[in-house]
């Protein structure tokens, strides 16, 4: 008998309503490591009792272990959801029965012998799996920006481990490669080639970036599975939970490649827009620009792994799979980096527009929007809406957040991501030094200056609230006087109506401009 078939037993005790005193009936789940229950406000989780290449379950130590360390590494993120675990005892008789709940982690139980541990945890509504909510089109960016914050809130306080690196993921290309070339029928043996030879090329070309974040503690205690399947939301705030606990050769990584799952699987959802937006705002949190280097590696493995291990399910779907190992492919192909600059003064809508344009300007999932109003805040070390006196935005304050804002670019520019500006650049100098900046670097460059109806600004900015901008309608009429009265050399974008117009004006000019 199997390790497997010797606990038949046991799920059929956990399947049983009568196991829990419940009249209703029990929910069952199976996942390639996992049987999970649901009954009532609670689902119980059994570790299979399984061997693959990544982890054996087959011992009972084992799966005591794993419970244990799931409680650890998921009250992390998700402390509402993991409740603790409960053994599964046999007593003298042979009868088994679920024993009582030990918030703690598996200890010895009073009386019985243990036959088996579960993860106890509080059951959510699956409708609000972001999978889910994204499947319905209902992401919003207070949940992107929550989300975003929250990982990286995470990944400040999570452990740093020795190892990680160049090598770590050297190995994940050569499982990748034997994994995919085992599927012949989905994945073409010559196109697993040009990705597995693509995949170690572009490692190569960032592994000393890599090494010296592994030495710096930029691997840590991950996540490890860090995609919308495995975030909920409980209160309306997004919540990771499932985190790797068997494995930590895949939980013990870079938090860059922690972060691209995420980024992967908004962009291969259709959702690029959100992934940008959530790549930008996980960066104004915690500034790890570095990462952006890496970011083309990390997302073609991540997109690779999910097209192998979808490939050995038995519903595959083969055109998706093949679309994400296409994407695995392009991701490893992406464009120079580019720097666009977005000016006018208050009112214009001049952040909307950068957030709008971002996502199609360079590598996937675009570029990162720098904004002065963020930048100000952080220079003066306050919240992003907090307001800030008058002098913060006049002489040397003034020029300072400007050059905080272009080293910022500067700083992802170099890594050869793309960035878009954001600011009222109201002073000829403070254009010429964007432009200047891309032609020091070598990079295309492209301004737009936002105009609009005066009357029109003012009332967009008197209805604004929850925004890092401090301006009021008295503030846009005053820059309207220093604005410049003529055309610059930026192309003018006329921003009197709403969103949509100005994003096609905007893009319009952009197509127009020879050099971008």
């Amino acid at each position: 008998m199997s390790s497997e078939d010797a606990q038949t037993p046991v799920v059929t005790l956990l399947g049983d309503a009568g196991t829990y005193g419940a009249s209703g009936p029990v929910a069952y789940r199976r996942t390639h490591i996992s049987h999970i229950f649901l009954v009532g406000e609670r689902a119980y989780k059994l570790k299979r009792a399984v061997a693959f290449a990544f982890v054996d379950f087959t011992a009972l130590a084992e799966r005591r272990a794993a419970c244990a360390a799931e409680l650890t590494r998921n009250r992390r993120t998700a402390p509402e959801l993991y409740l603790g675990v409960c053994p599964i005892l046999r007593d003298s008789t042979g009868v088994l029965r679920l024993g009582e709940l030990m918030p703690d982690g598996p200890a010895e139980p009073a009386a019985g012998t243990v036959v088996d541990w579960v993860v106890v945890m509080r059951r959510f509504d699956e409708d609000q799996l972001l999978a889910t909510v994204a499947n319905r089109g209902d992401l919003d960016a207070a949940t992107v920006d929550a989300l975003a914050e929250g990982v990286a809130r995470f990944h400040a306080e999570a452990e740093p481990v020795a190892g990680g690196g160049t090598a770590m993921l050297a190995g994940v290309v050569s499982e990748n490669d034997a994994d995919l070339r085992a599927q012949p029928g989905v994945f073409a043996p010559t196109a697993v080639d040009a990705l597995t030879r693509d995949t170690r090329i572009a490692l190569a070309r960032v592994a000393g970036r890599l090494d010296w974040r592994a030495a710096s503690g930029l691997v840590r205690r991950c996540h490890g599975d860090l995609h919308l399947g495995n975030v909920v939301l409980l209160n309306g705030e997004p919540r990771p939970f499932d985190a790797i606990e068997f494995s930590d050769r895949l939980a013990c990584i870079d938090v860059g490649y922690d972060l691209a799952f995420l980024l992967m699987d908004l962009d291969r959802r259709g959702l690029r827009p959100w992934a940008n937006r959530l790549l930008t705002r996980y960066l104004e949190a915690r500034d790890d620009l570095g990462a952006l280097a890496a970011l083309p590696v990390f997302l073609s493995l991540r997109a690779a792994i999910r097209a192998k291990v979808g490939a050995a399910a038995p519903d595959a779907d083969g055109a998706r799979l093949r679309g994400l190992f296409e994407a695995a492919r392009a991701y490893l192909r992406p464009p120079g980096p580019r720097l666009l600059a977005v000016g006018g003064v208050s009112g214009t809508g001049k952040t909307t527009l950068a957030r709008r344009l971002a996502p199609d300007v360079g590598a996937v999932p675009g570029a990162v929007v720098v904004r002065s109003d963020v930048e100000r805040k952080k220079l003066f070390g306050v919240g992003e809406t907090e307001p800030l006196p008058e002098s913060a935005y006049q002489g040397r304050a003034n020029a300072r957040t400007y050059d905080r804002m272009l080293e910022r670019a500067r700083a992802v520019l170099a890594t050869g991501h793309s960035a878009v500006i954001e600011a009222t650049f109201l002073r000829r100098e403070d254009r010429r030094r964007a432009s200047k900046l891309a032609e020091d670097l070598g990079v295309p460059f492209a301004g737009l200056w936002l105009t609009g109806d005066p009357e029109v600004l003012c009332q967009r900015v008197a209805a604004r609230s929850g925004d890092a901008s401090d301006a009021t309608p008295e503030v846009v009429r005053g820059q309207l006087q220093s604005a410049p009265q003529g055309p610059t050399a930026w192309r003018e974008v006329d921003a009197s109506g709403d969103a949509d117009a100005t994003e096609a004006a905007a893009r319009a000019g952009l197509v127009a401009s020879s050099d971008f």
